[in-house]
């Protein structure tokens, strides 16, 4: 993944200065798709990387949750509808792949203490992208929105729990989500790299079957946060 990043950076300063004057970021540039953000509707697809974590909030004090996250990977389409000149309704359906490492510190078994939560989510945001005005072939933004998420490896119809070694949480959640990014016209297409936040909405936590679960009985909630970075292609 990193060498990929640094590939499309690579690319996109080769372009601006290796043209010049007709490279992005180049001094006096040719004006490259000029009529692109004139359509109506137009699509494309992303790739890019996340990383997930989780918020919690506790009934009691008491040793903290500990979070382990892993950089996953995404992939998904766009579909891009103007409103306004300056407004755009963005509908980015994608499928993300994550981990996390849950240790309980309350447990003295590595077998009790480790909790691994891998996902597969379907990710379906709905967001409104407010541009700038365009200088150049350069265009930044700012996103917002809301989303809905399934999670595929959720476990939620288990009837095993933390005291059979399984970690069970919801398969539908709530977010919202913010960010900022560029638009760079290239000579045949537009390229975005940006940078999202996600914040989950509802407690996604599954308690287990006792009330008094050393897991899950101090848990006055579990929300997901998330980092995404995606680098999309018109």
């Amino acid at each position: 993944m990193k060498k990929i990043i640094v590939f499309i950076v690579m690319f996109i300063f080769t372009d601006g200065y290796s043209q010049f004057p007709g490279g992005v970021f180049s001094k006096d540039p040719i004006i490259n798709n000029e009529n692109f953000d004139k359509q109506r509707v137009y699509w494309g697809y992303f790739l890019g990387f996340n990383s997930y974590d989780f918020k919690f909030e506790y009934k009691n004090v008491a040793p903290d949750v500990l979070v382990k996250t892993t950089t996953g990977f995404n992939v998904g389409l766009v579909g891009d509808l103007r409103l306004f000149e300056y407004v755009n309704l963005r509908f980015e359906p994608g499928l993300y792949y994550t981990q996390r490492d849950l240790t309980f510190a309350n447990q003295t078994k590595p077998i009790d203490a480790l909790r691994p939560v891998g996902a597969t989510y379907i990710h379906l945001p709905l967001l409104l992208k407010f541009s700038s005005l365009r200088t150049g072939n350069v265009r930044p933004y700012l996103v917002g929105g809301l989303s809905s998420t399934l999670n595929l490896s959720s476990n939620s119809q288990s009837l095993d729990d933390n005291f059979q070694q399984r970690f069970r949480v919801k398969k539908w959640t709530r977010n919202y989500e913010i960010g900022f990014g560029v638009d760079l016209y290239l000579e045949y297409f537009k390229f975005s790299p940006s940078i999202r936040g996600v914040f989950g909405l509802n407690d996604e936590l599954i308690r287990d079957n006792d009330l008094n679960s050393p897991w899950t009985g101090n848990i006055q909630s579990m929300k997901t946060r998330a980092f995404l970075v995606n680098f999309t292609f018109h």
